[in-house]
């Protein structure tokens, strides 16, 4: 059963790639949803989508990543096609159609993986992430960009609000990779080292499950609650 209750605000039809479709907005009261874990940390990643301080992961989809070579390929066949004509206008709602399809299986992974943290956790701890600085890395803006980091942020705040949960966004400076989540012990973490060893204390965990840990136990420092 719907936990939500919903009044129908307003209608708008459109058209993508070739495919009409009908949205609808509407007004939602919050019900809160029973919850299983009070607090949740997430790690939002390259390597997964989302590690969460419970130990479960979610994986990355990556669906342009999956697409990529068919995309690039279709447009390099529409290359030397006349623009404006016949076969033009053909292959670019075949190649619109598949950016469309890029575009929902992602946005379709985001809306799990939202609404499980949402309906299941009183508390969802996020990191403020500099997506635009990390776009800026040239080598690794393909593989942000496929992620949605920006929808998964926006989904999370809106599902927060309507399943009851309240979202806590901790400040990007925050040092959620570099601290063991056992001692609190601060060191250098550089990407390609994916296990965190603490010389203090011997820990030895994965980086993320490690990130998310400490995210978890940021709630009640310095940070930002939503909804």
């Amino acid at each position: 059963m719907n936990p939500l209750k919903q009044q129908l605000k307003s209608r708008t039809i459109s058209r993508q790639a070739g495919d009409w479709y009908l949205s609808c907005s509407y007004e939602w009261n919050t019900i809160t949803t029973p919850k299983k874990t009070d607090v949740i940390g997430v790690d939002l990643g390259l390597k997964t989508l989302a590690t969460l301080s419970d130990g479960q992961v979610f994986e990355s989809v990556k669906s342009y990543q999956r697409f990529e070579a068919k995309l690039s390929r279709m447009q390099y066949l529409n290359r030397h096609k006349e623009i404006g004509s016949a076969n033009w206008k053909k292959a670019q709602l075949k190649i619109a159609s598949l950016h469309r399809k890029v575009a929902n299986i992602r946005k379709d992974t985001l809306h799990k993986l939202t609404t499980y943290l949402a309906k299941n956790h009183g508390t969802v701890v996020i990191e403020d992430l500099n997506v635009s600085g990390m776009l800026a890395n040239h080598k690794l803006a393909k593989s942000i960009a496929d992620q949605g980091f920006y929808e998964f942020r926006r989904q999370l705040g809106y599902k927060c609000q309507w399943y009851g949960s309240q979202l806590v966004v901790v400040d990007r400076f925050f040092p959620s990779s570099k601290t063991c989540s056992n001692c609190g012990h601060i060191q250098d973490m550089p990407l390609n080292l994916r296990t965190y060893d603490c010389p203090e204390c011997g820990l030895s965990i994965d980086r993320d499950l490690n990130a998310s840990i400490n995210l978890r136990n940021a709630v009640g420092l310095t940070v930002n609650a939503c909804g």
